[in-house]
């Protein structure tokens, strides 16, 4: 039976990238996105190279999505081996947070936390018990050196607030693991090429999913509640 993989914001960027490498590795990838409509010509792209890959709607920002989602998943697979929670967003721009931190309004972080945080933490709420429930499982909390509280960090609060809260919440699953072959990590991709990083970054897509699959593919008894780039562990 091949293992199941549920990668969020798999329409562009990392998550795409990140989709079509572990449908390469022989995972059945369950894509997720808000406007699966909008993606039909990139799943069919992905279809022609033989990937198996299924394409569903989720919300991150939407509880009601997320329990959903996660009933269907529920009901049609019964289980999940990997989960990657790579949506994200970052909008300090849009109020000229992304300057000045004194110009970030509530509603930008809150919006923010809600896809980036609270989405991802309801997620695991609902995949995790079924990777408990097998014994086996791998969640990747895709986050950003932006987060880290070992630096100083300036400006685009809204977002590095929310990354330092979803690297909690990966020290709270990964404290829930006991003797089932889980693993719960947090990973940086470093500034990557992608829409939100801009065509200014360091990093190729290629480079920036390194990590993410890495710690997809864990072998047994791989780092738990860590926080990497490169399969290289990161200061908090």
């Amino acid at each position: 039976m091949k293992k199941i993989a549920i990668v969020t914001g798999a329409n562009r960027g990392l998550g795409l990238a990140t989709s079509e490498a572990l449908a390469q590795r022989g995972f059945k990838v369950i894509m997720t996105m808000r406007n699966p409509d909008k993606a039909q010509s990139t799943i069919n792209a992905l279809k022609m190279k033989n990937a198996d890959v299924v394409v569903m709607k989720l919300d991150l920002s939407q509880e009601k999505s997320i329990n959903d989602f996660a009933e269907q998943i529920k009901k049609e697979y019964g289980f999940v081996d990997v989960l990657v929670n790579n949506a994200g967003i970052l909008i300090d721009s849009e109020d000229g947070g992304n300057s000045s931190l004194f110009k970030t309004k509530s509603s930008t972080i809150q919006k923010t936390f809600a896809t980036n945080t609270i989405g991802p933490f309801l997620l695991m709420q609902k995949i995790f018990p079924m990777m408990k429930q097998e014994g086996y499982g791998r969640i990747v909390n895709v986050s950003s050196g932006m987060a880290q509280l070992s630096e100083p960090q300036t400006a685009s609060a809204a977002y590095r607030l929310s990354k330092t809260a979803l690297n909690m919440a990966t020290n709270l699953f990964a404290s829930e693991v006991g003797d089932s072959d889980i693993c719960v990590n947090a990973i940086s991709p470093g500034w990557v090429k992608t829409d939100m990083g801009g065509p200014h970054a360091e990093r190729t897509i290629e480079q920036g999913i390194k990590g993410i699959l890495w710690a997809a593919t864990l072998p047994k008894g791989g780092p738990n509640g860590g926080f990497f780039r490169d399969g290289e562990a990161l200061p908090w």
